[in-house]
């Protein structure tokens, strides 16, 4: 692998990655050993620095991430304004895995399927961003549909609903098994 080619790989980890990644596990990618990977690092930050890029690496100890740098902060701002957390809870997964497979689908045919309200579940995907409204059904009532959004694509890394995995019927019954879980927990209380 060449040095050029090196760089990408080191590039393309740490930024999927998102945190520090040990040195010695890119040394391993890159079939390197870490002195040698830590020269082609200090490399690529040189590299940064004289093209007055909008990121650097910054190391730790033994470990380097992929970072903005400082001064590019007030632009990302602009954009980010309140960064959110999205913390998904098994609950709120099992309502997204329903939704992404039965597209567009009601609140009620979710209910349906989890036995159990959904009405927490769908508002934190919705302030995730991870499914819209995609309008209503035509029945009594006009409940609203529901469908995932380009923003689920991203976070679950897929290009498209067609590339989710099969689900097969033994999660469905374990899903179904979950949901009366919950159902008698509440009842419990």
């Amino acid at each position: 692998m060449d040095r050029t080619r090196q760089k990408a790989v080191i590039e393309a980890v740490l930024f999927t990655m998102g945190e520090s990644v040990e040195i010695s596990k890119l040394a391993e990618v890159i079939e390197e050993d870490v002195k040698t990977t830590k020269v082609i690092l200090q490399e690529l930050n040189d590299e940064y620095a004289k093209e007055d890029r909008g990121i650097a690496l910054t190391q730790f100890d033994n470990a380097v991430q992929l970072c903005t740098k400082a001064d590019m902060y007030e632009y990302l701002i602009k954009i980010a304004k309140s960064p959110r957390k999205m913390v998904l809870t098994d609950t709120v997964l099992e309502t997204l895995s329903i939704i992404a497979y039965k597209q567009p689908v009601t609140r009620l045919e979710i209910e349906r399927v989890r036995g159990v309200s959904c009405d927490h579940a769908v508002n934190k995907l919705l302030e995730y961003d991870l499914i819209t409204e995609l309008g209503r059904l035509d029945a009594p009532g006009r409940p609203l549909l529901f469908g995932t959004t380009e923003q689920f694509l991203r976070s679950f890394g897929v290009k498209s609903l067609e590339e989710l995995p099969e689900l097969n019927p033994v999660q469905l019954e374990e899903f179904k098994q979950q949901a009366e879980k919950e159902v008698q927990l509440e009842l419990d209380v």
